[in-house]
């Protein structure tokens, strides 16, 4: 692996709305840009593609991956795909959400646990971690010490669940099975709200 220079991520804030089983709520949303000043990928283009686009400054995404479908999430991917010239990647369990946002426009690519997801000279690694929704994943980059996880992983603990095509159970499993295995110094980029870490959020995932 060669890498070219300073590889990070970049966390850019949007604000908008949550929709889902009839309840709208107001939330704020990570965006992750991880990469080098010459080519990027975004994970999860959340709510507004302008500032994401403007946050990528010019480089290039080779890919505008989607953790999950829920509308918070995606609502900006077709967009930001159009002004970036990049494809959006999801997992296909996730198809069935997508369209109740993006009827009319399918994503480009699959997600699938194990693939590799070369950026700026490293690799970002994606777990299928389900149980917030059917196709969640997270990405791992080790290079980074870092794993981004969407909404499987917060401080403080798993994702919500309770809503269609989620599982309380099954989102447990994801995260201590795929997730707390990794090195306790591994840094977790949440879908909202602060970082965390691997070790700090062992105590708070309940034993199987």
């Amino acid at each position: 692996m060669s890498v070219r220079g300073t590889v990070r991520a970049e966390r850019v804030v949007t604000s908008g709305t949550f929709t889902l089983a009839g309840e709208t709520s107001e939330v704020d949303n990570n965006v992750w840009v991880v990469g080098d000043d010459e080519e990027v990928l975004v994970v999860d283009a959340a709510h507004d593609a302008e500032a994401i686009h403007r946050a990528v400054a010019g480089r290039r995404v080779t890919a505008v991956v989607c953790t999950h479908a829920h509308d918070d999430h995606i609502a900006a991917a077709p967009a930001l795909s159009l002004l970036a010239g990049a494809p959006v990647l999801l997992h296909p369990a996730d198809h069935e959400l997508w369209l109740r946002t993006h009827p009319s426009r399918k994503p480009d690519g699959e997600l699938s646990d194990g693939l590799v997801l070369p950026v700026a000279g490293i690799e970002l690694r994606v777990l299928h971690t389900p149980g917030h929704t059917w196709g969640s994943c997270s990405l791992y980059a080790p290079f980074l010490d870092a794993v981004f996880t969407g909404d499987t992983l917060f401080h403080g603990g798993p994702g919500a669940t309770g809503r269609p095509c989620s599982d309380r159970a099954t989102v447990e499993a994801s995260v201590r099975t795929r997730l707390l295995t990794l090195p306790g110094v591994t840094v977790v980029h949440t879908g909202h709200g602060p970082d965390t870490t691997v070790a700090a959020e062992r105590p708070n995932v309940p034993a199987a």
